[in-house]
C-alpha cells in the first residue's frame, strides 16, 4: 500500500510538471526561441554623440581581449571611452593607458573615482563618475571590461534604438563556453534569464517586463536623466534589470536581445568560479525573501527535477503512466534547451542534462542566502553588498 501510494504522488507531481513545461513552452513568451536579434537598421542622418563608460575592478587578465574592440569601432560621430578604474591592484588603469597608446582609435580617458560611498556599488560609484565626465552626449554605452565588441557594434546598437524609438537597447554578450564546466552551467544561465526575463515580452508596448544585460547597455542620455540613473538604482546588486525597470517606469521604450558581435571573454573555467558567478547575487534576485527561496527550490524540484525522477521511480515500479509522463515533461524541457545550446554552438547531447545544471543552480541559490545569513552578502572582488535599509528607489 505504502508504494502504491508513493508512485501514486510520483505520479501526479509529473503530471503537474509536464502541465507546467506545456505551460512554459507557450505562455512564456516563447523565451525558448533565440532569434530575438539586434535589428538591421537605417543609418541615422547625422550620427549622435555617444559616451562610452567602462568599470573596471582589477581586469588586466581579460583588457587586452576586450579593450581593443572598442578603440577600434568604426563609428561615424563623435565616440569618446572613459574607463573607470575603481581601485584596482592589479594594474588595470596603467595597462588600459598602454593599450590605447598602441593602437589608433577612440579617445581614451582612464579615471580613477576612490571608494565608493556608503549605499553604492562599485560598478554604480564608477558609471556615475564615468557619465558626470561625458561631454553632453546624446547616448551613454555602459559595457563591462571583459566584453569584446565587433568593429560595428556601436553603430548598429545606435542605429537600432534611434530606428526602434527606444530609450535603451541592451545585448546578452555571448558568454565563453569551452570547459566541461561552463558547457554544463553558462548556456543553462542565458535560458534562466530568458524563462525570467522572455525578450519578447520586454519589448511589446504595456508589458511590465523589463531586464537589460549589463554586459551591454546602450541608454539614451536624457533617458538616464529621466529615471536618474545611476543614483536610483545606486544599490542594486543586480544593477542591469534595475536600471532597465527605472527606464520603464520613467517611460522610456527598452529592447534586450541575444547579441551576435558582442562577446564576454571571462574565462569560467572551474565550477567554484561559475558557483561564484549565481550565487553572489542569486539571493538578491530573489529580494532576499526567505519565502521567495522556499518557492524557488520547490519550484526547481517541480519543474526540473521531478520529470527524471517520475522515469526513474516508474520504471523502477513498473508504473507506466509515471514513466511516460515523466518521459513527457523530461522531453519537452529538452526541446525547449536545444536552441540555447545552438546560439552558444554546443553539442546537443548536453540538452537531457538540463535537470543536472538546475539542481547546481539549485544549490547555487541555497548557498547564496546562507551566505547572506551569515553577514556576507553579494561578495564580489573584494567587496561584500548586504542588503541596503531601504530598496524605496529600486524596482
Amino acid at each position: 500500500m505504502g508504494q502504491t501510494a508513493h508512485v501514486s504522488a510520483v505520479v501526479w507531481s509529473a503530471a503537474v510538471s509536464l502541465a507546467a513545461w506545456l505551460w512554459l513552452l507557450l505562455f512564456q513568451g516563447w523565451f525558448w526561441r533565440t532569434d530575438v536579434r539586434l535589428p538591421v537598421s537605417r543609418d541615422p542622418d547625422v550620427w549622435p554623440d555617444v559616451c562610452v563608460v567602462v568599470p573596471a575592478r582589477d581586469e588586466a587578465s581579460v583588457l587586452p581581449a576586450s579593450l581593443p574592440s572598442l578603440l577600434a569601432q568604426d563609428y561615424p560621430g563623435r565616440a569618446e571611452i572613459f574607463l573607470v578604474d575603481d581601485g584596482s591592484t592589479d594594474g588595470t588603469g596603467d595597462l588600459a593607458r598602454e593599450l590605447a597608446r598602441r593602437q589608433d582609435g577612440l579617445a581614451l580617458t582612464v579615471v580613477t573615482p576612490g571608494e565608493p560611498p556608503s549605499g553604492w556599488t562599485g560598478k554604480l560609484w564608477a558609471v556615475r563618475h564615468g557619465v558626470e565626465l561625458a561631454r553632453d552626449p546624446e547616448y551613454l554605452l555602459l559595457t563591462d571590461a571583459d566584453i569584446a565588441h565587433a568593429p560595428d557594434s556601436l553603430r548598429r546598437l545606435v542605429a537600432a534604438a534611434r530606428t526602434g524609438g527606444f530609450a535603451l537597447v541592451s545585448q546578452m554578450a555571448r558568454l565563453r563556453v569551452e570547459s566541461l564546466w561552463e558547457r554544463l552551467v553558462v548556456p543553462a544561465f542565458v535560458y534562466f534569464f530568458a524563462q525570467l526575463y522572455p525578450f519578447r515580452r520586454i519589448t511589446r508596448p504595456g508589458s511590465r517586463t523589463a531586464a537589460a544585460a549589463g554586459g551591454c547597455v546602450l541608454l539614451r542620455a536624457d533617458a538616464a536623466a529621466r529615471a536618474r540613473i545611476p543614483d536610483a538604482v545606486r544599490h542594486a546588486v543586480i544593477d542591469d534589470v534595475a536600471v532597465a525597470r527605472a527606464v520603464k517606469r520613467s517611460g522610456g521604450r527598452v529592447w534586450l536581445g541575444l547579441a551576435d558581435g558582442v562577446d564576454s571573454v571571462r574565462p569560467y573555467p572551474r565550477l567554484r568560479d561559475l558557483w561564484r558567478m549565481v550565487s553572489r547575487s542569486a539571493y538578491a534576485q530573489l529580494r532576499h525573501s526567505p519565502l521567495l527561496l522556499v518557492g524557488t527550490v520547490a519550484g526547481l524540484v517541480l519543474v526540473y527535477l521531478v520529470p527524471p525522477a517520475a522515469v526513474a521511480v516508474g520504471a523502477a515500479a513498473r508504473s507506466v503512466p509515471c514513466a511516460l509522463l515523466g518521459a513527457a515533461a523530461w522531453l519537452v524541457m529538452t526541446g525547449t534547451y536545444v536552441p540555447m545550446l545552438r546560439y552558444c554552438r554546443q553539442p546537443l547531447w548536453l540538452a537531457p542534462l538540463l535537470p543536472v545544471t538546475a539542481f547546481l543552480y539549485l544549490l547555487m541559490t541555497v548557498d547564496s542566502a546562507v551566505q547572506h545569513r551569515r553577514g556576507r552578502g553579494a561578495a564580489w572582488k573584494g567587496r561584500t553588498y548586504t542588503r541596503p535599509e531601504t530598496v524605496a528607489d529600486e524596482a
